[in-house]
């Protein structure tokens, strides 16, 4: 595994230790054993695991500079992409927000045994989080793989960006399409569309997307709305 990988990081430049390496190893190991007790993923085959969700994860680093950025990962799930990123590039400080307890779980036992640094978990919905003033507009970057429609991700995310600050949204094949449908939503809540990324994945693995948004201005005291609102009522 850890070959494999290595030569995946190498031919795109991404410098990781052997002991970052072995990182990945130990999360790989773990992914696999909590799995079988909590549904975290679908893609378990160790290839598809090293393409489709580590090296996945790395890309926003292919076109962003990850160094001392304090970051949220708004549904974190089983730690994709923040994980991945936080061993590649140990000096980020990372937030890990999912709503289920079980994962929070997972993620703290994964924390524990890479021995991680500056990663704080939150148990809970971003809609009540991004109202609490210690978190409010306090990060450099807001991390999601997988999570929500962009203009549904939008709310949940960008009252957790300061102004200067950057959404980083990966997604698949019809990021296009969803950026269509958020243009109003990123617009007022504070967003300004950058530009987006499209790029193949190693050995045919698919065609990812990442959408890079820039915050302009502050999130209206509005946003998010309650619980539960942003998916059932989103903004067009």
């Amino acid at each position: 595994m850890l070959k494999e990988l290595k030569i995946i990081l190498n031919k795109n430049n991404i410098n990781c230790s052997e002991e970052q390496l072995e990182k990945f190893n130990i999360f790989y190991n773990l992914l696999i054993e909590w799995n079988k007790k909590i549904n975290l993923t679908t893609i378990t085959e160790e290839g598809e695991v090293i393409i489709k969700h580590f090296f996945d994860s790395l890309t926003p680093s292919l076109y962003f500079q990850f160094s001392n950025q304090k970051i949220i990962d708004i549904g974190a799930g089983a730690g994709f992409p923040s994980i991945p990123l936080k061993i590649c590039y140990p000096d980020i400080e990372i937030t890990l927000l999912d709503s289920l307890s079980k994962r929070v779980k997972f993620l703290e036992k994964i924390i524990e045994e890479l021995k991680l640094d500056s990663i704080n978990l939150i148990h809970g919905r971003a809609e009540d989080i991004a109202h609490i003033q210690y978190y409010r507009q306090k990060y450099d970057v807001a991390l999601s793989r997988a999570v929500a429609r962009l203009n549904i991700l939008s709310e949940l995310s960008l009252p957790f960006i300061r102004t200067g600050g950057n959404m980083i949204s990966l997604k698949g094949v019809n990021a296009k399409e969803e950026v269509d449908e958020a243009k109003k939503a990123i617009r007022l809540l504070g967003g300004e569309l950058e530009e987006i990324k499209t790029f193949p994945l190693p050995n045919e693995q698919g065609i990812r997307n990442i959408i890079f948004v820039k915050k302009i201005s502050d999130t209206p005291n509005i946003y998010p709305r309650k619980a539960g609102t942003p998916s059932k009522t989103p903004i067009i």
